[in-house]
């Protein structure tokens, strides 16, 4: 997968009034994409932005992340990655959106077929992953730690996540193949 630049994105998403933020709504969109088999971009369009629809340049950009991120999904060779801040960024905002796309995750996961189902009832490992991306969505720097100490754990953190979200991806093939998109719930 080509990794989309989160500023990039940020600057879209911005520029469009949307309803979130980068890392927010590209977990909203791995959440559902891991859902419904049926999630359009279209879908997505209508849960980030406030008229469900952007300008061609905008389009463009937001396409080609939905379109890259359903391939990494899709893809046998573990290539998904969040969209986050690049690492020379602050660690208290890599941080602050890593907890960020967990809750959009959490959040696309929750409004997909699996809605219903309590997370102990998930098949395979999914119940544990979605417990332990619960606890991330809360992360923070711990400012009694070292910088050194808190930069692994964010690496940790951020490959668990990425792993996470694949293993959950493929737990959930069989209940995608029956469920309805998760569209036209609200945002927030």
């Amino acid at each position: 997968m080509t990794q989309a630049n989160y500023a990039e994105i940020q600057r879209v998403l911005a520029g469009e009034r949307s309803l979130t933020d980068a890392a927010e709504a590209h977990g909203t969109l791995a959440g559902c994409l891991c859902a419904a088999a049926s999630y359009r971009f279209e879908d997505w369009l209508l849960e980030i932005l406030p008229a469900g629809r952007a300008q061609p340049h905008a389009m463009s950009a937001l396409e080609a992340l939905y379109e890259s991120t359903a391939g990494a999904l899709a893809a046998p060779d573990m290539t998904f990655q969040p969209l986050l801040p690049e690492d020379a960024e602050p660690l208290d905002e890599r941080t602050g959106a890593l907890a960020a796309w967990c809750q959009g995750y959490l959040y696309g996961l929750g409004s997909g077929a699996g809605a219903t189902q309590d997370v102990v009832d998930l098949p395979g490992e999914v119940g544990t992953v979605v417990s332990d991306l619960m606890a991330i969505s809360h992360a923070a720097v711990d400012p009694g730690q070292g910088e050194e100490a808190n930069e692994a754990a964010y690496a940790e953190l951020v490959e668990f996540v990425r792993v996470g979200v694949q293993v959950v991806f493929e737990e959930l093939a069989p209940l995608r193949q029956s469920s309805v998109s998760c569209a036209g719930v609200s945002f927030h």
